[in-house]
C-alpha cells in the first residue's frame, strides 16, 4: 500500500521539478532603475544608463579607453634632485631580443660533453657554443668551449673564453684549470715571439 502511495507522489514532484525549470525568470526591478525610467522614459527595464555621451562599448571593450589619461611629467619636472637618473632609451627602429633558455643551455653542455669525451671536438665545440646561445653568462659552458678550443688549436679564441670564465665566476670549479691555461698560452705564445724574431745580420 506504502509503494502505491510513493510513486504517484514522486512522479508529481518530478512534473513539478520539470515545470519550474521551464519558467522564466524574470529579474527583480531595481528602485535605481525605476528612478532612471522616470528621468528618461525611453530606458527599458534593465538597460544601464550610457558612461559618456557618444562612447558606445562593446561587451568585450575596457571603460579606461573612455578618456584619455596624460602621464607625461609636470613642466620642470627635470630640475628635481635626482633628476639626472635617466630610464631606458626609447627604441630606435628594430629592437631584438636574446633567447633565454637555461634548460637548453644545460642539456647542450651534457652533450657537448659526451662529444669531447669522444674525442669530437667539433661537435663539442658546436653544443658549446649552442649553449652560449641559450645562456651567454653559462660559466661551465665557456670554461668547455675554451678548453675544446684549446684542444683544435684555437688558442687565441680559447684565451677569450677562458678569461670570460673567470669573469663569471673568478673563485669557481674550474678557475683553477683557467688560470693554469692563461699562464700556459702566455708562456707558449711569449716563446713563440721570440723564436719568430727576426736575427741582425753582423
Amino acid at each position: 500500500m506504502k509503494h502505491f502511495l510513493v510513486l504517484p507522489l514522486s512522479f508529481g514532484l518530478l512534473v513539478g521539478v520539470a515545470v519550474a525549470q521551464n519558467r522564466p525568470v524574470t529579474p527583480p526591478v531595481d528602485r535605481d532603475d525605476a528612478q532612471r525610467r522616470e528621468i528618461n522614459p525611453d530606458l527599458k527595464p534593465g538597460n544601464e544608463p550610457p558612461r559618456s555621451e557618444g562612447s558606445v562599448r562593446g561587451p568585450n571593450e575596457s571603460s579606461s579607453k573612455d578618456r584619455n589619461v596624460d602621464i607625461s611629467p609636470p613642466p620642470g619636472d627635470n630640475r628635481h634632485p635626482g633628476s639626472t637618473l635617466e630610464g631606458p632609451d626609447e627604441a630606435s627602429g628594430i629592437t631584438e631580443m636574446k633567447p633565454w633558455n637555461p634548460h637548453k643551455a644545460d642539456k647542450d653542455v651534457e652533450v657537448g660533453l659526451y662529444y669531447f669525451k669522444q674525442k669530437n671536438y667539433k661537435a663539442a665545440e658546436s653544443r658549446f657554443r649552442e649553449a652560449l646561445y641559450w645562456q651567454d653568462n653559462h660559466a661551465e659552458a665557456t670554461y668547455r668551449l675554451a678548453n675544446t678550443l684549446d684542444k683544435v688549436g684555437k688558442k687565441d679564441e680559447a684565451r677569450q673564453f677562458y678569461e670570460s670564465y673567470l669573469k663569471i665566476l673568478p673563485n669557481g670549479d674550474f678557475a683553477q684549470e683557467c688560470k693554469k691555461a692563461l699562464d700556459r698560452l702566455a708562456s707558449v705564445e711569449s716563446s713563440g715571439k721570440i723564436a719568430a724574431k727576426p736575427t741582425s745580420r753582423p
